[in-house]
């Protein structure tokens, strides 16, 4: 697992860290601007925001949609894959917890971050970070397309989705990129008001539900087995993916080193409450083939047991849940960028952050032009197709990560300041990663099986290149930007030297 792209660049780390010492606590060391942009970002975002931007990219498009396709391969049993993934994707958050409540946790830059930081090196940190940038960029494209169907279907038939379709997601989607032009403080308070009103939209649907189930509808539980159960776990996992871009605000949250790995555990628990509780009222409510063929499966099950109005108000909570994980995906992309242009991986330009609105506009504007595209093209699965995958996979490079730290980076994990005992976060670590090696192997099964019984030309002409094809294009395309970059980074401007990093954390 050893990055071994820095041999030479070694050398000066000693020298760099007697001038910093020499300097003071306040100096560049890195000989780049990267810290003066990271510094930029306002920490405008507390506690609540965090939970708002957690909990809001978490329930959107999956519980909302996944659940009624995830009951073809399993039946009810959907509600007990739930539950069987809470433990893994609360595994999986520990590292993230683990690695934010040191000195890496006061800016962005999540698992690029810990990995480079922890294997001393930037080329497999790089590769998976610009996979999830395409993956991030698919998934704001697919969402604002959903947002514009749900609108539409909002409207009562009045509008008309060719017509309206693209119109409407092109206009959400420059509506949330000039919210986050003006500033984080404006995301945050939207992403609170947007996530208030999807909370009492869940409670109308849950409330009044759990007094309406058939425990008829439940049987049988297990529709295809244990096999059918573990197939379903894959597009489940769809509902979860995403949980760690609340790292990307680690820059723009006050405290963060506190705040963040509790609201990591909290949310996602949370979060599963809610995913278990809407499962049981779904599908007690409604039989599952009914819930299969519907597209919009919860504002169905609200029509039953609710009046009109109340129904209306459950779609607007689907539409609400679609804005809050549009607001939060608008995000990352560009804190990556912010990172990436530090590091001289990516153009300084890409970094810049705007003086008076401290915003990174130009990553912002590329988001938006790269998700247009998908839009305007319809090649949003390009992107989409492998947002689960290469997140598992990060997933899996992460948490294996974390466990090398103690021997690859020991300066690092002592700075660890989470009150879970070592043994803990080892033993969640390794289930993390055996889980997502698991849903790795999954995938990668199911992609061999649709190679073999399908042409090329038949994935091209029916949108669905499997997720490996996907992933070894962009990655090779990743692979080349990388070189790139690296070919330009000027000798004396190499690593980032974590020890000036600890002391000028110390020292804020």
């Amino acid at each position: 697992m050893m990055d071994d792209d820095h041999g030479p660049e070694m050398k000066g780390r000693a020298r760099r860290a007697g001038e910093a010492r020499a300097r003071g606590p306040g100096s560049q060391v890195t000989g780049t601007a990267s810290q003066a942009v990271v510094g930029r970002l306002r920490r405008d975002l507390g506690t609540l925001e965090s939970y708002a931007a957690l909990l809001g990219i978490l329930i959107g498009a999956g519980i909302f949609t996944v659940t009624s396709r995830a009951w073809t391969l399993t039946g009810p049993s959907v509600i007990l894959g739930y539950l069987i993934l809470l433990p893994v994707i609360l595994a999986t958050s520990v590292p993230y917890a683990a690695f934010l409540s040191t000195p890496l946790g006061r800016e962005p830059g999540g698992e690029y971050t810990h990995i480079s930081r922890t294997l001393g090196g930037y080329r497999i940190a790089f590769v998976g970070t610009w996979l999830k940038i395409i993956s991030y960029i698919g998934a704001l494209a697919f969402l604002v397309n959903a947002l514009a169907d749900y609108m539409i279907q909002f409207a009562g038939g009045r509008l008309q989705p060719a017509t309206y379709r693209l119109p409407l997601a092109l206009g959400s989607l420059l509506f949330f990129y000039l919210v986050h032009v003006v500033g984080v403080r404006w995301f945050g308070r939207l992403q609170v008001t947007m996530c208030a009103l999807l909370g009492l939209s869940l409670i109308v649907l849950v409330v009044p539900g759990l007094f309406a189930i058939r425990p008829t509808n439940y049987q049988p539980f297990l529709a295809h087995g244990l096999s059918g159960l573990a197939a379903s776990l894959v597009l489940l996992f769809f509902s979860y993916a995403g949980f760690e871009s609340l790292a990307q605000t680690a820059g723009e949250v006050e405290g963060s080193t506190e705040k963040l790995p509790k609201v990591f555990l909290k949310g996602i628990t949370i979060t599963a409450v809610i995913f278990v509780l809407m499962s049981v009222v779904a599908f007690g409510v409604l039989p599952g083939p009914r819930l299969q063929t519907s597209n919009a499966p919860m504002a169905e099950v609200a029509a039953v047991y609710l009046p009109a109005g109340a129904a209306l108000f459950v779609t607007f909570g689907a539409i609400m849940a679609l804005t809050t994980s549009i607001n939060s995906t608008m995000l990352v992309p560009s804190r990556l960028g912010i990172i990436l242009a530090r590091d001289r991986l990516a153009p300084r330009w890409i970094g810049a952050i705007n003086a008076r609105t401290a915003t990174p506009i130009n990553g912002l504007t590329l988001t938006l032009g790269a998700a247009a595209l998908l839009l305007v093209s319809s090649q949003v699965s390009l992107a989409l197709n492998i947002a689960v995958f290469a997140l598992v996979v990060l997933y899996f490079l992460h948490s294996l990560t974390f466990l090398l730290l103690e021997r690859r980076n020991p300066k690092l994990y002592s700075l660890i300041k989470i009150s879970l005992k070592p043994s803990f976060q080892r033993a969640t670590a390794w289930l993390s990663v055996l889980a997502m090696g698991g849903i790795i192997a999954i995938q990668v099964v199911q992609d061999v099986q649709t190679l073999a019984t399908q042409s090329l030309s038949q994935r091209l002409a029916g949108h669905s290149l499997t997720s490996l094809e996907l992933a070894l294009a962009w990655g090779l395309i990743g692979a080349m930007l990388y070189a790139y970059g690296r070919s330009r980074r000027p000798d004396t401007d190499s690593k980032i030297v974590l020890e000036s990093e600890i002391r000028q954390d110390r020292h804020v």
